[in-house]
C-alpha cells in the first residue's frame, strides 16, 4: 500500500460565510479560526486552495481531501520531478506501479456548505462566545444560605475540547477525516 509521506495545503483567499442565526455574541468572533478547526477536523474542503502530497510505495493511494482536481502527477527520478503516468484503482484513487515518490499536485474545495457543517460552526461559535464561567462547566452550584453565592468548576481544557462539548463533532462525523 502506498504510504502518504507529507501533504502540503495552502490557507485558501477566504472561508465560508458565517451562517446566519449567530447570536450578538458569536457573530462577533472572527470566523476563520472556527473555519480552521472544522476543516482541521473534516476531509471536505469547501473554498479552493491548493495541496501537494508525497507519497511513496507502490499499490493504492487515495487523496485524503476532496472534492478535489488533480493538475500534475509526477514521480522523482533521483535529481528532478518529471510527469508520471499513474492509473486508476478501483477505490477511487491511483495505483501506483513503482516505489516513487510520487507528487500529486491539485486544487481541492468547492461546493455549497451543507446545513449539518453550518449548523456545527453556528454551535462552536456560540460556544465560544459563551458567558466564561459557563461554557464547558463541569458542575454549577447555588448557595443560598444567607447570601446569594455562586459557583462553576469547569476543565481546564474547555476551549481545546470545544468541537466535542459544543456538539459539533456529531455533527460533522460523516465529514470526518480519517487517518
Amino acid at each position: 500500500m502506498a504510504v502518504t509521506l507529507k501533504e502540503d495545503e495552502a490557507i485558501p483567499s477566504a472561508y465560508p460565510a458565517s451562517p446566519a442565526g449567530l447570536s450578538t455574541a458569536a457573530a462577533a468572533l472572527d470566523p476563520e479560526p472556527i473555519w480552521q478547526r472544522i476543516e482541521a477536523y473534516c476531509r471536505v474542503r469547501w473554498t479552493p486552495r491548493e495541496v501537494v502530497w508525497i507519497v511513496e510505495e507502490d499499490g493504492d493511494w487515495c487523496p485524503p481531501l476532496h472534492p478535489l482536481e488533480v493538475t500534475a502527477e509526477e514521480i522523482w527520478n533521483g535529481s528532478a520531478w518529471e510527469a508520471a503516468t499513474v492509473f486508476a484503482s478501483p477505490y477511487g484513487g491511483y495505483r501506483l506501479t513503482t516505489a516513487g515518490p510520487y507528487r500529486f499536485t491539485g486544487t481541492v474545495g468547492g461546493g455549497d456548505v451543507p446545513a449539518a457543517v453550518s449548523e456545527a460552526f453556528r454551535r462552536m461559535a456560540e460556544y465560544l462566545a459563551d458567558d466564561a464561567d459557563r461554557a464547558g462547566a463541569s458542575s454549577y452550584s447555588v448557595n443560598m444560605g444567607g447570601a446569594i453565592e455562586e459557583s462553576y468548576d469547569r476543565n481546564p481544557a474547555w476551549i481545546g475540547r470545544a468541537m466535542e462539548l459544543s456538539g459539533a463533532a456529531d455533527l460533522l462525523r460523516p465529514f470526518k477525516r480519517r487517518a
